[in-house]
């Protein structure tokens, strides 16, 4: 789908606060109301926009540490990776699962409450899944910042 700016400035605007009223997004791209909803229906009707949610601060749930995990698989092959992806889609703690090129096949991103939960994690949730030959854990430090707004 192309992207005129109009559509540029609304996403940029819904990225920023989803919860901006229809009558004062079309405010401010100078649309009225009609147009300004048509607009949003055609962006979620071709996946553009693909969902709505409330930004969560993880520490006041409890989930103090961030680990990046990198996973090999014993084989390369199609069953493998579909198999090892459909398990992991079904563990909560993680919450992002990336393939990626190099010494390993996979990029998972994983929360827990603190280091033992992630050790305990890691024992009884993740390495149970078959056909993992190797994880590496990267134990994040600090979050400097995350950006969730894409460059629209």
């Amino acid at each position: 789908m192309k992207l005129d700016k109009k559509d540029q400035q609304l996403l940029n605007v819904l990225q920023a606060n989803a919860r901006t009223p229809v009558s004062e997004l079309a405010s401010m791209i100078s649309l009225s109301d009609t147009p300004c909803l048509r607009r949003i229906k055609k962006l979620e009707a071709a996946n553009v926009i693909s969902g709505y949610h409330a930004a969560i601060n993880p520490k006041a749930v409890g989930l103090h540490v961030s680990v990046y995990a990198f996973v090999r698989l014993n084989q390369n092959s199609v069953h493998a990776a579909e198999q090892f992806e459909q398990q992991i889609a079904k563990l909560a703690h993680v919450l992002e699962c990336s393939v990626i090129s190099g010494s390993y096949d996979y990029l998972l991103k994983i929360i827990a409450a603190d280091l033992e939960s992630y050790e305990s994690f890691v024992k009884h949730q993740l390495g149970s899944i078959a056909g993992i030959a190797n994880i590496e854990s990267t134990v994040v430090l600090k979050q400097a910042f995350t950006n969730k707004h894409l460059p629209v």
